[in-house]
């Protein structure tokens, strides 16, 4: 064998045995944990609708972060030496674009953008670099970097501008990413990708997304822990809201670990096409997870201003993130079972009556109100499926 050849082999992942999530990969997960807590934050501190489209825009770049890695890191072994390295750039870029989070719509725009983009081309190039210009997929790893370079001038012009044209042009760095993989990352001169030719571990990929959810659920409960931590007295009220914010957090999980989890990992291992439906998984996973961010301001919201009239800027995460959590769950259901469930298309019924009198609510009783449908639902899904899980098993 030839020292190239033997440098692939230790390089990638073994397709001889299941991929495990390793010990590097859960250590790199902690800091999109600082990342989700930052996000979450700065959208308490900006309740508009123009401070909702920053975060969207920031979200999505986290997640291309961390998203890209996880595929990344399907392919090649991180316990190699070379690997690890290059996923230690990456966290240590994440972690200072994530501290810039905050500015990144004021004075560290920039610092935020090449932090992003860094990590989006370097990670590319290192991963060209390792398995050389014959591998089979070295022709994917161009096209990917031919358009993480476009993103990235979108991501860099628009560092440095200011105001709406910096939106604007993070806007049309975050489409690049986006659609680039929907044409099969087609590039003038590189041609085209198939998803057949993105040969992954199905199993990983779904553990990844997994672990992901519960970093985001843990946001969840450490934002309802922390606001009910920083009230000076703890009366009755502000123990029940406590509870609302737990009961939230745990509708959520179960609503996804309880009854699509391990279904998710049997479709993407089983499937004919499992690049293309791991590429699934990450369009539902974005709209979920962030569903979970908003839930955590909500979470926030309820404990600290509960007994406030439930203003506009208020419903906005109150009602709008359990919606964008059904809403994506139900899309990764459809992902995994191949229909919509209906206790989530009764959910997001349920809290648009909801939001039609919700303005003449406190925050705590919207937020009471919101709870209670996320748990129905949950309960509702769980019922239908242990009754089809004992019809199956009758016949």
């Amino acid at each position: 064998m030839s020292h190239d050849n033997n440098r692939r082999a230790t390089t990638l992942r073994s397709r001889s045995e299941a991929a495990r999530v390793s010990n590097e990969e859960l250590f790199f997960d902690l800091v999109y944990a600082f990342s989700v807590t930052q996000l979450s934050h700065y959208l308490l501190d900006h309740l508009t609708l123009l401070g909702a489209l920053q975060t969207l825009v920031m979200w999505f770049a986290v997640w291309l972060g961390w998203q890209y890695t996880a595929w990344t890191t399907n392919w090649f072994n991180p316990g190699t030496l070379r690997i690890r390295g290059v996923l230690f750039a990456i966290m240590l870029l994440a972690m200072v674009m994530a501290s810039a989070l905050p500015g990144a719509f004021a004075e560290r725009g920039l610092v935020f953008a090449l932090c992003f983009v860094g990590i989006q081309a370097g990670r590319t190039l290192c991963m060209l670099i390792a398995i050389g210009p014959n591998d089979p997929l070295t022709p994917n790893f161009r096209r990917l970097l031919a358009w993480n370079c476009v993103a990235g001038v979108f991501w860099i012009a628009g560092g440095l501008a200011e105001g709406q044209t910096r939106l604007v042009l993070w806007l049309g760095g975050v489409l690049c990413e986006y659609i680039a993989p929907m044409i099969g990352l087609r590039f003038p001169g590189l041609g085209r990708s198939l998803t057949s030719d993105w040969t992954i571990d199905g199993g990983h990929l779904a553990e990844r997304c997994q672990l992901f959810v519960i970093v985001a659920l843990g946001e969840s409960v450490l934002a309802t822990g922390i606001a009910f931590g920083h009230h000076p007295e703890w009366h009755g009220i502000d123990l029940f809201a406590l509870m609302v914010g737990f009961a939230g957090s745990l509708a959520m999980w179960w609503m996804y670990f309880d009854t699509s989890a391990k279904e998710a990992t049997h479709v993407i291992e089983h499937a004919k096409d499992p690049g293309g439906i791991g590429a699934k998984f990450h369009y539902t996973h974005v709209i979920l997870v962030a569903g979970i961010i908003v839930c955590a301001v909500a979470d926030e919201l309820t404990i600290g201003e509960g007994s406030h009239h439930a203003e506009l800027k208020y419903l906005g995460a109150l009602i709008g993130g359990p919606a964008i959590y059904l809403f994506g769950n139900a899309l990764f259901k459809r992902v995994v079972r191949g229909f919509l469930p209906q206790s989530h298309l009764f959910g997001l019924g349920f809290l648009a009556v909801l939001a039609v009198f919700a303005s003449h609510m406190t925050v705590l009783v919207v937020g009471t109100l919101t709870t209670v449908i996320m748990i129905g639902v949950a309960a509702m899904e769980a019922v239908v499926r242990r009754r089809a899980q004992q019809a199956a098993k009758a016949h």
